[in-house]
């Protein structure tokens, strides 16, 4: 009987343990390694337990001065756990022919930009980084990319949230409240 109550209390043990494990394991969208706009490997596991905002960026879109507002989101809801990070992409009408440095320069000298940048990435087709597959495979709103400056919102437990085109800016109330409810959230 003794020997009956060792084995289950040691079973239930081991299963609690892996079960805690499993809870904390990295989440799909954190499960990759992207280049920084300064040649660094980034590993997105450094991003967990935050919420995030992954947009595809632009210097010479229609839409670029949206790294006006992306840069004030960033300001207003780093402390509380947002991450902004853009990804160039010259897959649309050519509006990112920039190198690294170019790009770099162009957002700290006209937008201040000081949130995460990436190394330019293709986002639709054959070629596009991993992260973009996956992000427009299991987003609410799946399919590829439309254009620059299109919003995802990841919360603090991974999960892709929300998705907002390019025609809803990132100060919209939609957005706003969108961040809000994901930062109010715990990470699990």
């Amino acid at each position: 009987m003794k020997t009956l109550l060792l084995a289950v209390l040691v079973s239930a043990s081991v299963l609690t343990v892996a079960a805690g494990a499993a809870e904390k394991s990295t989440p799909a969208v954190l499960n990759f390694k992207m280049k920084s706009l300064a040649g660094k490997d980034i590993d997105l596991a450094q991003y967990q337990g935050k919420v995030l905002l992954i947009v595809n960026v632009a210097s010479q879109c229609g839409a670029t001065p949206q790294y006006r507002q992306l840069q004030e989101l960033h300001e207003k809801y780093a402390g509380q756990g947002l991450a902004v990070l853009g990804f160039p992409c010259n897959q649309f009408g050519a509006q990112e022919p920039g190198t690294a440095e170019e790009i770099a320069a162009f957002c700290k000298d006209n937008y201040a930009v000081t949130f995460d940048m990436f190394a330019k990435i293709d986002v639709n087709g054959e070629q596009a980084a991993p992260l973009y597959k996956l992000l427009t495979t299991k987003a609410p709103k799946t399919g590829p990319v439309k254009w620059n400056f299109e919003k995802f919102l990841i919360g603090r437990n991974g999960e892709i949230v929300a998705r907002f085109p390019t025609n809803v800016k990132p100060d919209a109330p939609e957005v706003i409240r969108a961040i809000e409810a994901e930062l109010a959230k715990s990470a699990q």
